[in-house]
């Protein structure tokens, strides 16, 4: 029998076509997202700087960040890891949820 092989390559290749996370908005130099808080449901606004937030881990990138509530104090922490063509790959959230994209404008 033979095996099909697939290059190891192609992942990485196709990783550069993948859709971005729907809670994340690709803003030239920044990611946009917006993060509700579960104690007082309050918004709160992020902008990760894609160049000077971010560390370099092996295949990408990743930022842990402290968010606080400007009017509650309410506080999320939020941990990002991208890919090289920062496409968030893994988002989590402690202390809140995010909110999608499409539901910015409502």
């Amino acid at each position: 029998m033979r095996k099909l092989c697939v290059p190891r390559y192609s992942a990485i290749v196709f990783g550069i076509f993948r859709r971005q996370n729907p809670n994340f908005h690709d803003d030239g130099l920044f990611l946009l997202a917006r993060v509700l808080t579960n104690k007082n449901k309050e918004i709160i606004p992020v902008r990760l700087s894609k160049t000077s937030e971010m560390s370099e881990i092996p295949g990408g990138r990743f930022v842990r960040k402290v968010l606080v509530g400007p009017e509650t104090l309410d506080q999320a922490i939020l941990e990002v890891t991208t890919n090289r063509g920062h496409k968030v790959t893994q988002a989590v959230i402690e202390g809140g949820k995010f909110v999608p994209v499409k539901e910015w404008r409502k």
